[in-house]
């Protein structure tokens, strides 16, 4: 009867640790890679590198674009500039992200536009060279289209 309490013991401590791993463990990142690197020309705003970071919650997405090189010619107000991403599906077709979010932002200063956000299904993949960035800042649109693929490659969701 020992060896039989002794065997039921370790099986319920081996299964307690195994357990207890799992809610230890890290969870996974839902999209990978979680920036990437584009350059891009923005008509007044000029153009250069940008880095594009996105997020993932369900189907829920958002991507926000940040650059040093592409600047804003006027001060603008925080919220202000209504932004339209549309980036490529690798089985084709679009993804449009969408949204108002933006700092305030003095003459000359670096872009920043996001979260911007949209919805995303298992496996998708995109990519912005092919689609664009429309900011629409007093009623004028600045489009921004880039010259090569994004670095590492392109955001596969979960």
């Amino acid at each position: 009867m020992r060896g039989k309490r002794t065997t039921t013991g370790a099986a319920v401590l081996v299964g307690a640790l195994a357990v207890t791993g799992l809610a230890f463990a890290p969870t996974a990142v839902a999209v990978t890679p979680t920036t990437a690197t584009i350059n891009a020309g923005c008509g007044l705003f000029g153009g250069g590198a940008a880095t594009l970071t996105a997020t993932q919650s369900g189907t829920s997405a958002t991507i926000t674009l940040t650059s040093t090189a592409i600047t804003t010619p006027l001060a603008l107000a925080k919220d202000s500039i209504a932004s339209k991403l549309t980036m490529v599906k690798a089985s084709g077709g679009t993804t449009v992200f969408t949204g108002t979010k933006n700092p305030a932002m003095a003459a000359g200063a670096p872009v920043t536009v996001g979260p911007l956000s949209g919805t995303v299904a298992p496996g998708d993949r995109l990519e912005f060279y092919g689609g664009s960035l429309q900011m629409t800042v007093f009623g004028i649109s600045v489009t921004c289209t880039a010259s090569a693929k994004q670095s590492p490659g392109p955001f596969v969701f979960s």
